[in-house]
């Protein structure tokens, strides 16, 4: 028996380390995305299309986090309610980061300012795909634990259906976000090589800065690739080899999946604009003595620097 309670035991402290590691990371998310969603709330000059988007995959990360990291719902009805809305969430998160780069293309590329009227189109998109592939989840369903997590598929079926219902779309927006983002630079590079041949430096100066901003988007896709691809290994692994689980490549799995959230709210959330609101503020409640302590050049830097989605600034006018 003493071999057998050994392993009992080496299992269950196993499955402790991966929940602390899933409520650690998922809190870390829930709360980096909800600062992001408080901003758009409190500051009204935020409040513009361009980071409207934004807000949404904030708040999509927020709630992805929230059900994530909830605690054990035990099983049954509570079981699936986790499941399901982890999954719907977590699916509406990278789709929002699609609709983000299509506006990109849209507006840089092709030169189009109608971006603001496929708003509707987008929450089409974006909640009614995210609602569609967790109802196919339900396929073969048979839910399991992971720790706190009801996540887990433990029939053959199940396993393969979740890996059609996220990660083949997880994938497809990766490479979508890949390839918009390198016509958007490139684009913004021919527009800069076109500055410098005609020395205009008015020109040259806005075609640099907008490449500057835009050379930051290009490794947004890298946050997908970095938050999902442990997961995708494990998932591959798993339904080849469902008896032998790689426990480091599980506390990977898990904890980078969970970490998409804060990824993503420093990302596409902190930008220039939300830190000159920020420093606006402090500015007006601050005490003189104390803002004496502050680095001297760091309004100046504020002022100067442009927001990370320059090219979405005619959007913005009214």
């Amino acid at each position: 028996m003493a071999p057998a309670v050994r392993i009992a035991g080496s299992i269950l402290g196993r499955d402790r380390l991966l929940t602390a590691v899933i409520a650690g990371a998922s809190s870390l998310s829930f709360v980096g995305s909800g600062f992001i969603v408080l901003c758009y709330v409190l500051f009204k000059e935020l409040r513009k299309f361009s980071y409207k988007l934004v807000f949404y995959l904030a708040l999509s990360d927020m709630l992805c986090s929230f059900f994530t990291m909830i605690g054990d719902p035990a099983t049954g009805f509570y079981c699936y309610t986790q499941g399901y809305s982890t999954h719907f969430f977590c699916v509406a998160s990278f789709l929002w980061t699609t609709t983000i780069a299509f506006t990109l293309h849209r507006t840089v590329v092709r030169h189009k300012t109608d971006v603001e009227d496929l708003e509707a189109m987008f929450h089409l998109y974006v909640w009614g795909t995210s609602l569609v592939l967790t109802v196919i989840r339900s396929i073969g369903n048979n839910h399991g634990h992971l720790g706190t997590w009801c996540w887990a598929q433990s029939s053959r079926t199940g396993k393969a259906v979740h890996f059609i219902t996220f990660y083949m779309p997880l994938w497809g927006a990766i490479l979508y976000n890949g390839f918009t983002y390198f016509q958007v630079i490139r684009m913004l590079n021919n527009a800069t090589r076109m500055a410098v041949g005609i020395s205009d430096r008015a020109y040259q100066s806005d075609a640099r800065a907008d490449m500057k901003a835009i050379n930051r988007w290009g490794y947004y896709p890298l946050i997908l690739i970095g938050s999902w691809a442990f997961g995708t290994i494990n998932r591959i692994h798993d339904f080849i080899e469902p008896g032998h689980k790689i426990f480091w490549l599980s506390v990977l799995d898990v904890g980078m999946a969970s970490l998409m959230g804060l990824f993503n709210s420093i990302a596409y959330g902190l930008n220039s604009s939300v830190r000159r609101a920020i420093s606006e503020r402090i500015d007006l409640f601050w005490p003189e003595k104390l803002r004496r302590w502050l680095p001297s050049n760091s309004r100046s830097r504020n002022q100067q620097q442009e927001g990370e989605m320059v090219p979405l600034k005619s959007l913005d006018q009214p």
